[in-house]
This record gives structure tokens, sequence and C-alpha cells, in this order.
């Protein structure tokens, strides 16, 4: 696994490889006389804007000349742990992000509280820390420079994290609870990947209610997917085909009327009551309504696999429970923008969030 690490100045980079070498057993991959573009050219002002050293010690084995004899050392050794923090144009991150063990990681901060810690920073290195104004500057040519800008880089990376954390202790305790070295964040596992299908599916939709998607599968193999709206031939109930749904009543409230068929309806109808059989498993993006839930059962579906509940949760459980069909609710690894939070009672995979409370120490 390689983890590239990137992200405004200040915005805590280095705090998390140190903590990724420190704490899970990654090793830093390093550039030799790295050209990363300069935002000044004062040299002062340069010395300043020199990102800290890891904490580490720097081993020559890791040190390569080029991008390529980098990626080309860390392929022959993926299935060990490596960060690299040297990641500052497109042609690089195009080049990484071909291999299949590679995790982009971008590192944000409130310029408020970034600039707190680049002043602490230049205090510690015996240099006056500039203005505000003059970092804020210095902030959007780093980011948003249409020839150096690393926002590209942002919104290029499969975890964004925002960091607000105001001490290490913090960092670290919400690092550990999020666990960025989870190889599902490389290769998804089945139940994922069939989830993340059905979230395709969804897109397909047109139902005026709620996008919903749904995949059947057995022995790990497609039969069929579906999603709700009107049926063939009929107007889409986007464009007024179900005058229930486009009425914008409450749920549950005059479905008798509603035209639209159920994306589990539509898988079932689609795959056909012959190529169901035992061991077949439905995945959704919503857990099953009840008039969809006898169907399932009906059929002969093994288990049913959802992301998100739904209001009829309880009761379609029992349904399938009575049936003998499992039930099960999947939760990935989050990735997206994540806030960080120090909090020893979340869930590894739930989102974070901290507060603001000063403190300089996340570099």
């Amino acid at each position: 696994m390689l983890i590239g690490l990137c992200g405004g100045i200040c915005s805590g980079k280095h705090a998390i490889a140190d903590y990724l070498i420190e704490h899970q057993e990654f090793q830093l991959l390093e550039l030799n006389n790295k050209k990363y573009p300069r935002i000044t050219d004062d040299p002062e002002d340069d010395l300043r804007l020199q990102a800290s050293e890891l904490s580490n010690k720097r081993n020559s084995e890791f040190l390569f000349d080029s991008v390529e004899s980098l990626l080309d050392f860390a392929t022959k050794r993926w299935r060990e742990r490596w960060v690299t923090t040297d990641i500052w144009d497109a042609a690089t991150i195009d080049r990484f992000l071909q291999r299949p063990f590679f995790l982009l990681v971008s590192v944000d901060a409130p310029v408020s509280l970034r600039w707190k810690r680049f002043t602490d920073r230049c205090r510690r290195r015996q240099l006056d820390p500039p203005p505000l104004e003059r970092f804020v500057i210095w902030n959007d040519r780093h980011l948003y420079d249409k020839e150096i800008g690393r926002a590209y880089l942002t919104d290029r990376a499969q975890v964004r994290l925002f960091n607000s954390c105001s001490s290490l202790e913090e960092l670290h305790a919400a690092l550990e609870a999020l666990n960025l070295a989870d190889e599902q964040r490389l290769r998804p596992n089945w139940d994922q990947y069939f989830m993340q299908l059905a979230s395709l599916a969804a897109q397909r939709s047109n139902c005026m209610k709620r996008r919903v998607g749904c995949v059947l599968v057995r022995e790990r193999r497609v039969i069929s997917t579906g999603y709700n709206g009107t049926p063939r031939h009929l107007t889409n109930c986007n464009e007024g085909g179900c005058p229930r749904c486009n009425r914008g009543e409450g749920g549950g409230v005059g479905l008798s009327t509603c035209l639209c068929l159920h994306a589990e309806e539509n898988a079932l109808l689609e795959a056909g009551r012959e190529r169901i059989r035992e061991g077949s498993i439905l995945y959704c993006d919503t857990c099953p309504c009840l008039t969809c839930t006898v169907k399932i059962a009906q059929v002969g579906i093994s288990e049913v696999v959802y992301s998100q509940g739904y209001n009829m949760d309880q009761e379609s459980a029992a349904i399938l429970k009575a049936a003998g069909v499992c039930l099960r609710q999947f939760s990935p690894p989050r990735n997206g923008l994540i806030y960080l939070q120090n909090s020893q009672n979340i869930a590894s995979d739930l989102p974070l969030i901290i507060s603001l409370s000063g403190g300089n120490d996340i570099l």
C-alpha cells in the first residue's frame, strides 16, 4: 500500500505522515533534489514556506531520483506500507493513480488555523511570521495558481481530510479511529463492489420521490439490475408520468395510485424466476419496503444487503426473518470529505468532527 499526502500549507500532511510511520508501520519514500514549484521569489519567505522534516530518520535506501524510480520500487514491494508527501503536480498524480495499491489523501484546515500553525513554525525557526494577508496570498497561489496550483490534486483524492485538530494527541486519536490503512479503500470487497453498482443503477432512476438502485447477484455474478421509475412506454416520472409522485405527497401517502416500479421489482422482473436460485443475493442502496419484501421472499432470494435505512425497516426485517432470508446493513469505509475528531465512542467508518480551540502543534 502506498499513501500519497497532499494539501495546503500547514494543513497537517507531515503530521499525518509521521503518525503513519510511528504508529502503523509505514515507511517514508522521498525524492532527492525536490523541485517543487516556488510560490515566492524571496529567499527568506521561501525558507518560511519549506515544510518541516518528518520526525523519522531518513533512510538513503528510500530516496529516489525520479517519480518513476520511486513508483517502480513501491510496485515491487506493494504489500508493504509506504507513504510519501512528494506530490505536487498533475503528471505525478496521474502516474500514481494508475497503480491499484495507491491511495491519494488530501488534507485541509481552516485558513486562520493554518496561519496560526505557520506563525508558530516561523517562530521555532527564529523567523518573523508574515501577516495574515501575505499568508492568504501565498495560500491562494499554492492552491489556485493556473500553473502550480494544487487544488487539482485535492479534487482527485479518494479521501479528503479536514484537519482542525488542536493537538497531536487529538489528531492521532482521530487517525486511529479512521484507519487509513484499511485496504478496502484500495480495492472494494464484494459487498462494496455490488453496492457501488446498485448506487450507479440508482442514477438512472426517474422517480420524483427518491433514487433507488438494486443489483441481483448469484455466485458473485450480476444476474440483473434495477432502478425505480415508471414502466416502459409510459412517460418518465420526472416528466410528469406519475401524478402521485409529482404531487409531492408525504411518504406512504397514496401508494395505491403510484405508477412507479421499485428498483427491487425491476431487478426481480428482469432476472425471472428461473435465474434466481438458492444463494442469490439482492443488493439495494435502500432497505426494501414491505411490498418488495414479500416479493423477495416469494422468489427465493437468500440474502438482502442494504446501505440506507427506510421507514419500514423493522417490518421488512420481521417478514424476511420469518421467510428465512438474511437481512444485513453494509457500511463501507468512509471516503470523500472526512472531518477529523478525537472520539472514543464513534465507529471507525463514520465521519468525524473536531472543535477549533487554538493550539498550533499540527504542521
